[in-house]
């Protein structure tokens, strides 16, 4: 082959991978819907999975599994579930997976052993032969990462040389900003209303329009309804991919930002509903972004008037605590700005906090997940749901700043747990760690799990609570405790390695102070007599929230990916690693992992320790001042319907102390039944939203 035969058939290869993207995204679409008529079909008392597999050209086991109310009779079974013989069996005692105690001896000594590395179990014991069952495709569990043995570990433990965590010597900059209503084209500008003519609301119209009104310009556009960026979500088979196209669009005297000054944030970032827009003006001498403000709360029919007091009162409430406070683009960005700001000048840490090496924030990246989601289903819970009812924790992350992990960690080995008294190794497990743990389930348990594990397929994490499952995994100290000291039934948990910190309070002041602000918001939304004043106090306090939220999540520093767009005539030029996101007839969008940043606020032990509370704190809390508990183990087996972050969905209402506090238990949702307990997320976020609606209903009655 010659070098034109050789770039012909180049070309011919992108056309022939750009018709499978079209027929990938179209087969996608059918067969979702033919799944959609599936499940439509199932709600049929006669429906036959027989009919409706020949009708849709699938076989039985796929349509079950789809559909399980379509199961036949024969191939149903009515017995107790077995431990899955996907986990190694524990039917065999061994000296290493002795049963736990039952429940009567609850309150002995934790069922906790170590050893130096995972053993393979014993093969299960031989059981009477089951009734057929469907037989699904085989999910391989995803294996989690480890610390290498020996000295390469060890090394691991270093921090990042010469990059640290320190007070800024700088004042952040305001920042002009505007806010528009894509919809009716009304745009606020401090005290001065504007009324816009958005043409085809492209961005290009945007910046044209709203300079026109502004000579002297805006370096912030918030939207405040109308989400444009979706205007041609119909042309596209993704909505990344309208986003990213609008996103990228030709916007004439206009580029994509490059950066500037302290702020080197650059580039446009594509988000399916909260999308940043940057710009720079070719001449250079005006940048502008534009931002979604749903980055910052929800907005419900708010008009760009009660916006904009929001972020007035929001940027007041602020300067009490940070008299150089300054609201960034986004509540991460923020978050991050006034934290710098508490770091001490004066102390052990006034050198600044060390980073971790890249290794330990690359295995804290795939070992330490956020919140937990879980809907739990039928068996689990009843078919029929005599109601459900939903307490969501107020500002839950809150609760958990007060300790975070500090300074150089240490590894604990399983030898070396194993040499600690009881007394000591309880007290490292209430500490700051983050333990790689083999655990096993009680073979009495009936309720929900306790510990994450890395689940099969796309999802991130599941709980296992079937009796007698054993899975490797890591956790942090307060899930491992919880599971040691639960209110019904300790696990077995057997370290197999670790990594300790010292306690230290690095977020205490920040936290302190972010939860005053949405006190005091709070009470000027409860107070205000002005119904508008009102509701601005109250975005205003949501917004808080989410400073704090997304600002420990920002800690985490996930791997960055960038996203770039290349001619189609310059195809050649896309990066060899990049992956094709989306194009068009102009350009292509494509993305690529660029690993970690050198950030000097990069703490994932701050981030995966607080999630890691919060996860502990939905299965049990105590109220100290009232003497009670309150989670997911407080209430009897089978109630539990869902875990949402940081709401807990239950088919009984509790009587849960509630102060106004961080982490308290709020009932946020009643909905009577009976009821078909949801099998999709979708199902249960209808009923969440119903819920809500009849609480208020009914307090409003």
């Amino acid at each position: 082959m010659d070098a034109q035969r050789y770039n012909a058939a180049l070309a011919e290869l992108r056309t022939v991978r750009d018709q499978i993207k079209k027929t990938r995204a179209a087969l996608a679409k059918q067969e979702a819907d033919r799944d959609k008529l599936i499940i439509q079909l199932a709600s049929y008392p006669k429906a036959k999975a027989e009919r409706v597999a020949q009708a849709a050209g699938l076989g039985m086991a796929d349509v079950v599994a789809l559909a399980p109310a379509l199961t036949p009779d024969s191939l149903a079974t009515h017995d107790t579930p077995q431990p899955s013989t996907a986990e190694p069996s524990t039917a065999q005692a061994t000296p290493e997976t002795a049963p736990p105690p039952p429940p009567q001896q609850a309150a002995a000594a934790p069922a906790m052993t170590t050893t130096a590395a995972a053993r393979p179990a014993p093969p299960p014991t031989p059981a009477e032969p089951a009734a057929p069952q469907v037989r699904t495709p085989p999910q391989t569990p995803r294996d989690l990462p480890s610390i290498p043995a020996g000295a390469s570990g060890d090394a691991w433990l270093a921090p990042t040389p010469g990059l640290a965590s320190t007070r800024p010597n700088f004042t952040q900059q305001a920042r002009s900003t505007v806010f528009l209503d894509t919809t009716t084209g009304i745009l606020v500008h401090r005290n001065q209303t504007h009324h816009l003519d958005l043409a085809s609301r492209s961005a290009a119209d945007i910046l044209t329009a709203v300079f026109h009104a502004i000579p002297e310009g805006a370096e912030r556009i918030y939207i405040t309804a109308g989400d444009p960026w979706h205007r041609d979500a119909d042309r596209y088979p993704y909505l990344r991919d309208a986003v990213a196209a609008w996103l990228n669009a030709p916007t004439p005297g206009w580029r994509t930002d490059t950066g500037r000054g302290r702020d080197r944030m650059a580039g446009h970032f594509v988000h399916v509903r909260n999308p940043v827009g940057r710009y720079q003006r070719e001449n250079g001498e005006q940048h502008v972004e534009i931002r979604s403000v749903g980055e910052w709360f929800d907005v419900d029919g708010d008009d760009p008037h009660t916006i904009r007091d929001a972020f007035v009162l929001l940027w007041q409430a602020l300067r009490r605590h940070w008299n150089d406070a300054v609201l960034m683009g986004s509540p991460s960005q923020t978050g991050r700005d006034l934290w710098t700001r508490t770091i001490p000048t004066r102390g052990q840490w006034s050198d600044g906090f060390p980073v971790l090496s890249e290794e330990l924030r690359s295995l804290l990246h795939a070992t330490a997940g956020q919140g937990r989601n879980e809907l739990l289903t039928p068996p689990r819970v009843p078919e029929q749901l005599p109601q459900l009812v939903e307490y969501d924790r107020t500002f839950a992350y809150a609760k958990h700043t007060w300790k975070s992990p500090v300074g150089t960690p240490r590894r604990i080995t399983a030898h070396a747990f194993a040499a600690w008294s009881e007394k000591e190794q309880m007290r490292a497990l209430y500490g700051c760690g983050h333990w790689q743990v083999r655990v096993t389930v009680p073979d009495t348990w009936n309720h929900v799990g306790l510990l994450p594990a890395p689940a099969p397929g796309d999802r991130a994490w599941h709980y296992p609570a079937e009796p007698g499952t054993t899975f490797t995994t890591w956790a942090g100290g307060p899930e491992i405790h919880t599971a040691l000291t639960n209110p019904i039934q300790p696990w077995k948990i057997e370290i197999l390695d670790g990594i300790l910190w010292d306690d230290g309070k690095p977020l205490d002041d920040w936290a302190k102070k972010l939860k005053e602000t949405w006190t005091n918001l709070s009470a000027q939304a409860h107070f205000q007599g002005d119904a508008q004043q009102a509701r601005a106090a109250h975005l205003a306090s949501r917004a808080v929230r989410s400073i704090l939220l997304y600002g420990i999540g920002a800690f985490a520093q996930r791997p960055r990916m960038v996203t770039g767009t290349t001619p189609r005539a310059l195809e050649r030029d896309v990066p060899p690693d990049a992956e094709i996101i989306g194009f068009d007839d102009e350009l292509i969008t494509w993305q690529k992992p660029t690993g970690f940043a050198r950030d000097p606020n990069a703490h994932p032990e701050w981030a995966a320790a607080i999630w890691s509370g919060a996860r502990a704190a939905l299965l049990t809390q105590r109220h100290r001042d009232d003497d009670t508990y309150a989670g997911a183990l407080h209430t009897p087996p089978g109630t539990v319907v869902a875990f949402r972050t940081d709401a807990l969905y239950l088919t009984e209402p509790q009587n849960w102390p509630y102060h106004h506090q961080p982490g308290d238990y709020l009932l946020r949702g009643h909905l009577s039944g009976p009821l078909p307990a949801p099998t999709t997320e979708e199902e249960l976020l209808t009923l969440r939203d119903s819920g809500r609606a009849a609480l208020i209903a009914e307090r409003e009655a």
